[in-house]
């Protein structure tokens, strides 16, 4: 799933090697999946995007979005993924593919769930306004940002819920933070009115931290850039590790339901606190 480190990979890549180009044909989907959310019909997209050319790429909270000449924009979120191929290396089923000038194919295929969507500025999707305004991490904002959503945390917020529910923190999903909560020594499911106030500042820091990691190494080795490569952050808390040793202290790597999926942590660094 699209989280802020593969956002911001994704639309590093579509700057170096998309911008510029014209898309010359847009080509419907193959294989329909009912959890891919188009906006509007794909069977406008042609009429919307095809002839524009691509002028360049952001990234911001779940959103991977490209803006072209013409004032359109076509953003992707959450389980799309989005690959730069060859004519030959074009699969057979997919959700989106869009031929470009220099004679390679932006493809878009689904994991779950995630959607497509042509629109112009000004574009209104909660979610859509949620991320494009949110406040990034790295910026000179984020603390204050951080200290006020403690302060409105319901008394029986757990951990896992404070990071990545209600749009607090677009761009921190189940993916991130279990290494964020493992770097800050937090069960996943702790509440967060019992942290300490070394906690709380500890936790802001190692958000900030595991993001900048994880973006500087081009996202995380359990997701895949646009060339189908995996990400060079190595996960320390997620499927990949799970039932294996914690680096630090040799505990097990826990793996349990919670929440409507799954939360990894280390039985031995992050206790639980009641």
């Amino acid at each position: 799933m699209l989280e802020l480190p593969e956002v911001l990979t994704l639309s590093k890549q579509l700057n170096e090697h998309v911008a510029g180009r014209t898309i010359e044909a847009v080509f419907l989907p193959t294989k329909p999946h009912k959890f891919c959310f188009f906006e509007p019909e794909p069977a406008l997209f042609e009429k919307q995007i095809g002839g524009a050319r691509i002028e360049r790429a952001e990234g911001f909270g779940i959103y991977a979005e490209m803006i072209f000449d013409n004032g359109k924009r076509l953003s992707v979120d959450d389980g799309i993924n989005l690959r730069l191929l060859t004519d030959d290396e074009v699969p057979k089923d997919y959700q989106l593919r869009l031929a470009l000038s220099d004679g390679r194919n932006l493809v878009f295929t689904v994991s779950m769930y995630g959607g497509i969507n042509v629109h112009e500025e000004g574009y209104f999707n909660k979610y859509y306004i949620a991320s494009r305004e949110s406040v990034s991490p790295f910026s000179d904002g984020f603390d204050a940002l951080f200290a006020g959503r403690f302060a409105e945390a319901r008394p029986n917020l757990s951990a896992k819920a404070f990071l990545a529910t209600e749009q607090r923190f677009p761009g921190i999903g189940n993916g991130c933070l279990q290494d964020i909560l493992f770097a800050a020594r937090i069960h996943p499911k702790r509440k967060v009115v019992t942290l300490s106030e070394d906690e709380r500042a500890g936790l802001l820091t190692t958000i900030k931290e595991v993001l900048g990691e994880m973006t500087r190494l081009a996202g995380r080795d359990t997701e895949k850039d646009l060339f189908g490569n995996p990400g060079g952050y190595r996960t320390v808390m997620s499927k990949n590790t799970v039932l294996s040793p914690c680096a630090v202290c040799g505990s097990t790597v826990v793996k349990e339901s919670y929440m409507g999926g799954s939360v990894y942590y280390c039985s031995g660094c992050q206790k639980m606190v009641e």
